[in-house]
């Protein structure tokens, strides 16, 4: 009896991955179903035949990027270059955050309020209309610098978080040996910190690579905009939004493994 309450329990506290997977698909085909409704409804033409040569072609044996395949690239670019200024962004912001100067402390405290407080758009407005001319930027640099800034205030939280969870007996242990603050965070503090901000950080970088279609406003040519343009020119609109979203799904799924991977051999190479 007791072994069979036993099974019972594992079975109600342990959840199968093929129960996950089954409300996957159930999911994923309600909502199939439902857009291909509403194109028949609609009187749609479905022409997916006709999207693989919007992401490339083969001409002769050569490989030729599609418009989709080369905004996707200008996203990964405007995504990875925005993601490396954020972490730059934020680990400053945190560490005036902590700092002793006050100046520094209202510093990172008003930027902290400016942007989380204001409108993404409006901040890539300002961005293009205001600090490009003055700075001589183009639009790609300029809509990675307004998602750095605006990433890098949600990314300073998360910094600052992971450096507050570190026992303070450890800041202590370092101090006592001597340690400069420079040491300190680099050998003690950070990579300590670092294990419990990968959570959090990734979230933001998936949250990022999806705000960064936002750029498609001032014309640059990421995947978002293309997009738009083989629909203005074909009138597909369900197969290329569908491809588009799918896309970007893919990416920052793939992300997310990643990065979990990542934090398993972190785990296990600290035991």
């Amino acid at each position: 009896m007791p072994r069979r309450r036993r099974w019972t329990d594992e079975l109600l506290t342990r959840r199968s991955p093929l129960i996950d997977m089954a409300q996957f698909v159930v999911l994923a085909g309600a909502l199939i179903w439902l857009g291909m409704r509403g194109a028949q409804s609609m009187g749609y033409n479905w022409q997916w035949y006709r999207v693989p040569q919007y992401l490339y072609r083969v001409i002769d044996g050569e490989f030729i990027k599609g418009p989709l395949l080369k905004g996707l690239i200008v996203t990964l670019e405007i995504s990875a270059y925005s993601l490396a200024i954020t972490l730059i962004i934020g680990l400053i912001t945190a560490l005036l955050r902590l700092s002793q100067s006050f100046a520094g402390r209202i510093i990172a405290r008003t930027y902290l309020e400016i942007i989380r407080n204001t409108p993404l758009l409006v901040q890539l407005f300002l961005f293009y209309f205001v600090l490009s001319p003055v700075l001589g930027i183009d639009r790609f640099w300029t809509g990675v610098l307004c998602l750095a800034f605006f990433e890098g205030s949600f990314a300073a939280e998360i910094i600052r978080a992971g450096i507050l969870s570190v026992p303070r007996g450890q800041w202590e242990a370092g101090s006592s040996i001597g340690l400069t603050r420079f040491d300190l965070y680099r050998d003690i503090v950070l990579p300590q910190a670092i294990q419990l901000m990968l959570p959090p950080l990734t979230g933001l970088a998936v949250n990022l690579i999806k705000h960064s279609a936002i750029v498609s406003v001032i014309a640059v040519f990421d995947l978002t905009t293309e997009g738009r343009n083989v629909i203005s020119d074909t009138f597909m609109s369900f197969e290329i939004w569908f491809a588009v979203a799918a896309i970007y799904l893919a990416f920052t799924c793939t992300l997310s493994a990643l990065v979990s991977l990542l934090e398993h051999r972190l785990a296990r190479s600290r035991r």
